[in-house]
């Protein structure tokens, strides 16, 4: 037994020797030391051997034992103290390396966008308004001519927080707000671009999307003025060779009504498969503010007058910079941002 004593020892030496890491060090120790380990077995036969050797190897065993546990502690110190420097090492940096540049941001193509909008109108004297994103029903249709039962109320379309107040669907109501702080002031000449919120969520719609809407009231004014202002704007958008042509239309809040259209700006007007052959692009809506909005609003009708038009921003950016798909501006993909 002495000599199985002796060689369990060897063995578990010479193994020591091969061990890399924590992980092989503790099933050495266990293969040698645990509680069936090989070191424990030759302990419990210790009864099969003569009563006056069992102290002299017991003593043998223990020492055994010691050893073995002291060389995988020092092991364990050693094994620790390399995963340490391998760490370190790792984590070194260099400092002597040239810095990394910092990736540079980029404008969104709405922000562009908006920001030329709110740059043309400001420079022929319109001022810029906002207002509340969740709106009273009073603000967002019937003060804009639109009463109970108008389709464009239809729970479909509006997110409804309570029956009295939801998320606007267009920035109109900001002219609203505007025209009662002012009365009876003249003139009043705004824009209000803002989000707002419909059902909607396809390639050509979003359920949140921007609109900047515009506002002139005073003494007098035409329908001819309005196209002017609006000439003058697509121009300074789409470029000095545009076109446009007004289109009737209907919308409760605007009498008479139009839709705006500019002349392709992929063929400049000759037909095209990006205007389906007409020649034509549709960009905005707009007319002459209804009576019934100014006098709700507290002004005069016969004594005031007023043009209105509205605009998606997306729409604008679409045409401005080919996009064919409205969802690329959600999409939070860097290589569609870096374009701008």
């Amino acid at each position: 037994m002495e000599q199985e004593i002796q060689r369990i020892k060897d063995s578990a030496l010479a193994d020591l020797q091969d061990v890399e890491t924590e992980e092989e060090l503790q099933e050495l120790r266990v293969k040698y030391l645990g509680k069936k380990g090989m070191l424990t077995k030759v302990l419990r036969g210790m009864g099969k051997v003569p009563a006056e050797m069992r102290p002299q190897l017991g003593q043998l065993a223990n020492e055994v034992r010691q050893l073995l546990e002291g060389e995988l502690d020092k092991r364990l110190a050693v094994l620790q103290e390399k995963e340490k420097e391998r760490k370190i090492a790792k984590e070194a940096i260099d400092v002597t390396l040239p810095g990394r540049p910092a990736a540079g941001g980029h404008k969104h193509p709405l922000t562009i966008v908006l920001q030329e909008i709110k740059d043309i109108f400001t420079t022929i004297g319109f001022e810029v308004a906002e207002g509340p994103e969740i709106e009273y029903d009073y603000y967002n249709f019937e003060s804009l001519n639109i009463p109970k039962g108008h389709p464009a109320r239809d729970m479909q379309d509006s997110f409804y927080i309570t029956d009295e107040v939801l998320l606007r669907t267009h920035t109109s109501p900001v002219q609203i707000h505007v025209l009662e702080e002012r009365v009876p002031d003249l003139p009043v000449r705004i824009i209000a671009p803002g989000k707002v919120y419909r059902r909607d969520d396809d390639a050509t719609h979003s359920p949140m999307f921007h609109q900047v809407e515009g506002l002139l009231v005073d003494d007098h004014c035409t329908l001819g003025d309005l196209k002017g202002v609006l000439l003058a704007f697509v121009r300074r958008m789409f470029g000095q060779d545009r076109e446009i042509r007004l289109r009737p239309s209907y919308f409760p809040f605007t009498e008479p009504s139009a839709e705006v259209d500019v002349s392709c700006i992929n063929c400049k007007g000759k037909g095209c498969r990006v205007c389906s052959g007409t020649g034509w692009l549709e960009v905005l809506g707009c007319g002459m503010v209804h009576p019934k909005v100014l006098a709700g609003s507290g002004y005069d009708p016969e004594e005031v007058i007023g043009f209105a038009f509205g605009m998606g921003v997306e729409r604008i950016a679409m045409l401005k910079y080919g996009i064919n798909d409205l969802r690329l501006f959600f999409d939070n993909d860097i290589r569609f941002l870096r374009q701008f």
